[in-house]
């Protein structure tokens, strides 16, 4: 077998024609799901991008255990598992994260891999004075903190200001359609497929750091979505509950549908390439995220801030395996999730799966099998955590909205962009073995509330802590929380079963308030 995956970012399923997108252009999707199997109740698992790509490695959720972090020296990873099943491996991506400290191990852990320069803040051209003042008149300050002046020294710029003036200056670079860092992905990808379409089995995974913002997409597809905004560019949101202003609204909007509509016609590309050599004739493909975004919808912009609503939780799933042809343009309802993807790949390629697995293949699902489960919860560290049945979803906040009284359980101890700092470490003691470290300790080091990782809820944000249930059934936009006590303790119990199964330290219970839940499902089992 040979398998293609492609993982976009940040891509909404309700932006996509697949999945009833009415407004945004994304014939190529459309494309795909006449030919493949389309999932309609695909959830993430652990939450933002990099905790979601260790799921993806793993076959496991992550975020009980610790925040954004690298690859974990015990770690079951799927393209080593490959690898030494002599199925190649080969990662071709633009996702700065990966290369931050907090992203170290994943990509290494392919055979081969290939870097795209400049998505974000990619700290990628070199400008020693950059024309500020032509910036401050470009971006919007709403979105873009430009200094007036340089300070003395870069360690004075704050992480926001330095992160926005790197991307500011990686634009410059960034003309011409060639030049956009996802379009190189797929031109990599494609020169992939033509000089290794007729080898032996191999594993293409195609990562796109788009549609993550900054919203910025070739000109020929920002002209599908006009809009009268007349100030600066507009393309970043900061994650916080969305203000009132409709002309900044609707130019967020089209910037975010213009770069789908981008990243759909980089997909057209690859499924050209598919249709010119066959290709669907012996090699599985499959496309899908990490997580969606939220555009203003529930009046909120972004993830990680707010409940995990349908447009952040439930995400595009397509595949294609050549012996499913038969269920080809069919819709599936099975209840999955993002870790499921690693057992499922591994199967393609008759790879054994590791017992500390707890996903499941989704192969029985494409041949019609009934769901693999009842339920599914996520969440990230610290964050609320939510779970679903597919018919209703819960989000359950933490008693206290900062993480203090959790640990993290690592041996690498880094965070997003940098080490823990001497005073975490310093607070470091071992932990036993859980069944998935390979019998080995861990740190455990106590969660300060002002060390710098996603959610970042530390921060003061108007959330509220509270528990919400909804009926996706009757009420798909989420807009009425219902108030159904046995529907919630039964969706609540079910949580706890999910967070025994991976040994969940017992300060996380506490910290959402699930002692009691946990006790009545350890007596009844």
């Amino acid at each position: 077998m040979r398998t293609v995956f492609v993982v976009f970012d940040s891509l909404n399923a309700a932006a996509l024609a697949p999945y009833g997108a009415k407004e945004v252009h994304t014939p190529n999707f459309a494309r795909l799901a006449e030919r493949a199997v389309t999932f309609d109740s695909h959830f993430v698992g652990s939450l933002p991008c990099m905790p979601a790509r260790r799921d993806l490695h793993t076959g496991r959720l992550n975020f009980m255990h610790r925040s954004w972090g690298p690859l974990e020296p015990f770690d079951n990873s799927l393209p080593r598992l490959l690898s030494a099943e002599g199925v190649y491996s080969h990662i071709v991506t633009d996702h700065m994260h990966y290369f931050e400290e907090g992203g170290n191990g994943y990509v290494q852990a392919f055979d081969t891999w290939e870097f795209v320069r400049g998505q974000e803040n990619d700290p990628w051209r070199a400008e020693v004075e950059p024309p500020l003042e032509r910036y401050r008149s470009d971006f919007d300050q709403a979105h873009y903190d430009i200094p007036a002046a340089l300070p003395a020294t870069r360690g004075k710029m704050s992480r926001w200001e330095w992160k926005k003036l790197c991307h500011a200056v990686n634009r410059e670079a960034i003309r011409d359609e060639k030049d956009y860092p996802t379009v190189k992905c797929f031109d990599h990808a494609l020169d992939f497929l033509a000089r290794n379409r007729g080898a032996g089995d191999w594993f293409l995974q195609v990562e796109a750091f788009d549609p993550h913002e900054p919203f910025l997409a070739p000109e020929r597809f920002k002209a599908m979505y006009p809009t009268d905004w007349s100030g600066g560019i507009l393309d970043w949101p900061r994650y916080e509950k969305a203000d009132g202003d409709a002309a900044a609204r609707a130019e967020i909007r089209s910037n975010y549908a213009a770069l789908v509509s981008m990243c759909d016609d980089q997909l057209g590309r690859l499924l050209d390439t598919f249709d010119a050599h066959d290709l669907w004739r012996d090699t599985c493909l499959i496309v899908t995220t990490d997580h969606g975004f939220l555009l203003s919808e529930h009046e909120w912009w972004g993830k990680n801030r707010m409940p995990y609503f349908t447009e952040i939780s439930r995400i595009p799933l397509m595949i294609w395996h050549p012996d499913s042809g038969q269920a080809g343009g069919s819709r599936c309802d099975a209840l999955t999730q993002t870790p499921d993807l690693m057992p499922t790949i591994l199967d393609l390629h008759n790879v054994s799966v590791p017992s500390g697995v707890l996903a499941q293949s989704l192969l029985p699902v494409l041949q019609a099998v009934n769901s693999p489960r009842e339920s599914v919860i996520f969440g990230q560290f610290g964050g609320p955590v939510a779970v679903t049945d597919g018919r209703y979803l819960l989000f359950r906040y933490p008693q206290n909205v900062s993480t203090e009284g959790l640990n993290e359980y690592t041996l690498m101890p880094i965070h997003m962009s940098s080490a823990f700092t001497p005073d975490e470490l310093g607070l470091a003691t071992l932990a036993p073995p859980f069944g998935f470290t390979n019998g080995l300790q861990v740190l455990r080091i106590p969660s300060r509330p002002e060390a710098v990782r996603p959610p970042g809820l530390h921060d003061a944000f108007d959330v509220g802590i509270r528990t919400e249930l909804f009926d996706l059934e009757y009420d798909p936009d989420q807009t009425r929380a219902l108030d159904d006590p046995e529907v919630e303790a039964r969706l609540l119990a079910s949580a706890c079963r999910h967070l025994l199964a991976h040994e969940t330290p017992g300060e996380v219970y506490a910290h959402y308030g699930l002692n009691t839940y946990r006790e009545t499902v350890e007596e009844r089992t």
